[in-house]
């Protein structure tokens, strides 16, 4: 019988954040595959866990993943670990868990702490509608060119970025966006926890004097220009939905939500039409 894989979420900072599932899952497994098998090893051993370790990072996720695979279908159980956060979030992982997939290995996720949603949530941005974009490029031109692609997205994204390159993200996000709202959030979750929020230009003002060291997920308030749209048009396809037996404000959020464009805003314009 085959083995199966355990997709498990780990601390992004604070130890006390594993849950008790993640630790009886990395105790119970025959093998931990770790991006960093050191950092891992320090956790584990935090928590009073010995188990078989291996590397498994993006130099040689192709190369090791057949042979995991192998183990998987003979009934060995294996655990994929991250630095932090879950597993195949900008995080080696995607070609196991499709190989698996394709060799009909189970695969079962353990939820944890999850970077992209902390921060999301301290923001202080909307968090109805969201898009993670993980790191942008490394060099001026094409870290433009992504944040110009993007510009026009009404949702709030999401970034991982480089403390040493995230003063040249906010300029040509001045650059691209304009005066967009943001957040930075750095070391989440860790003693030196800290969310700097304001316009792009003020966070960026705020680094001259006091430069960022850590892991930092900068936060950017969604385009709220954009195409317009037509609020009649978006009125008359909630109404459909409450003819049809939804409530107002589930018909609000459905065609809100299909538009990029603010549920209430929708919700009110229906009471305002009285619609039965």
């Amino acid at each position: 019988m085959a083995g199966v894989l355990h997709v498990v979420a780990t601390p992004i900072g604070n130890l006390g954040d594993l849950s008790a599932r993640a630790r009886e899952t990395l105790e119970a497994v025959d093998l931990v595959v770790a991006e960093d098998t050191r950092r891992t090893g320090r956790l584990l051993e935090a928590i009073g866990v010995r188990a078989s370790l291996r590397s498994f990072f993006e130099g040689n996720e192709r190369e090791r993943t057949p042979a995991i695979v192998r183990e998987l279908v003979d009934g060995r159980s294996v655990a994929l670990v991250s630095d932090g956060g879950m597993p195949l979030v900008s995080d080696p992982g995607y070609r196991l868990v499709t190989a698996c997939i394709e060799a009909g290995v189970d695969i079962r996720v353990v939820p944890g702490p999850s970077a992209v949603l902390a921060a999301l949530v301290v923001s202080g941005l909307p968090t109805d509608r969201f898009s993670f974009e993980g790191f942008l490029p490394r060099t001026a031109g094409d870290r433009r060119a992504r944040l110009a692609a993007v510009a026009h997205d009404p949702r709030t994204l999401v970034f991982f970025e480089s403390p040493r390159r995230v003063a040249g993200m906010l300029r040509d996000l001045v650059t691209t966006m304009g005066e967009r709202r943001v957040a930075l959030c750095r070391e989440l979750t860790k003693l030196h926890e800290e969310v700097r929020r304001g316009t792009a230009a003020e966070v960026l003002a705020s680094l001259e004097d006091d430069p960022l060291r850590g892991e930092v997920v900068v936060v950017v308030e969604g385009d709220q220009v954009g195409i317009p749209v037509d609020l009649e048009a978006a009125v008359a396809s909630a109404r459909a939905l409450v003819a049809e037996g939804a409530r107002k404000r589930d018909a609000a959020h459905a065609v809100a939500d299909g538009l990029g464009i603010s549920a209430n805003e929708v919700y009110r314009a229906l009471l305002d039409a009285d619609v039965p």
